[in-house]
């Protein structure tokens, strides 16, 4: 039986992480012991639980549905590390959102494109989970393009490449 708060604070490996990862397998209540970590542990332990949260979400992505409305609103947290917003974003662009929480999830992610001080990561996955949901919900195609076309000259190269991707997939909407 691992002890997964005390394993991620062992070391912050990839072979931790995988070890991790294969733990939890498609457990339910492992799970939820990861997310009760990664939500409301100390910075460190929310920080080490974040790579294992979005490994676990390529291999399981159905095993998220019931947190997606938390994940959403642990992103209004302050000081919540960089870690966890770019690993909550990199699982929310790769997961169907509910329609309910489309309002709540683009407000937020609209905040970090639109922020000078955020991430490059998070900007990119926020740019994503727009573009998302921007399929269902066209009319947010001119404020997404915007805030996008306005960054691009001072970008760096990997907001660049998402950008011109970005802005392409926007073309395509009508």
């Amino acid at each position: 039986m691992m002890d997964i708060r005390k394993q991620l604070l062992q070391t912050h490996t990839k072979e931790n992480t995988e070890l991790i990862v294969a733990y939890i397998g498609n457990e339910q209540e492992r799970f939820d012991t990861l997310m009760n970590l990664f939500l409301h542990d100390e910075y460190r332990v929310c920080q080490r639980a974040a790579w294992v949260v979005s490994e676990v979400a390529k291999l399981q992505p159905e095993i998220f549905t019931p947190y997606l409305a938390v994940i959403i609103k642990n992103l209004r947290t302050e000081g919540l590390s960089d870690s966890v917003k770019r690993n909550s974003l990199k699982v929310l662009q790769g997961l169907v959102i509910p329609k309910s929480l489309w309002g709540e999830a683009a407000d937020i992610c609209f905040g970090y494109l639109a922020s000078k001080s955020e991430a490059i990561a998070v900007k990119c996955f926020s740019m994503t989970v727009l573009l998302n949901i921007t399929y269902k919900v066209p009319e947010l195609k001119g404020e997404l393009q915007i805030l996008i076309e306005d960054q691009m000259p001072y970008g760096s190269a990997g907001f660049k490449s998402r950008g011109k991707r970005t802005l392409k997939a926007l073309q395509e909407i009508q």
